[in-house]
């Protein structure tokens, strides 16, 4: 599966739990990759977990598919962090050119 990513979820680890998970969330991410980019297009900018909570969606389900965006350049930071409700410093990302395409396109 890694050398699917990104189109497709990863997967990480020898075990297979990992490789179990990301082939049954793998029907569901085009649908969760809308979601997520949805959520920064209203919100403008964010940390994940601020779009997360925005979209109301688990954060299990959604929190990855900002690295797919990610690796996939439709999201970028802005170079801007944020303190998330642990206290850790967390990057503040947006839609890239991109991804306000992909997202008018849709």
């Amino acid at each position: 599966m890694p050398d699917r990513y990104p189109q497709a979820p990863g997967a990480k680890g020898p075990d297979g739990t990992s490789q179990d998970a990301a082939q049954a969330i793998e029907p569901c991410v085009s649908h969760l990759r809308r979601v997520a980019m949805r959520s920064l297009h209203k919100l403008g900018e964010a940390t994940v977990l601020e779009a997360v909570a925005f979209a109301q969606v688990s954060r299990e389900s959604l929190q990855p598919r900002y690295s797919e965006l990610r690796a996939l350049g439709l999201i970028e930071p802005t170079g801007a962090r944020r303190r998330n409700p642990s206290g850790k410093s967390a990057s503040v990302l947006r839609l890239t050119d991109k991804g306000r395409e992909a997202i008018a396109s849709d």
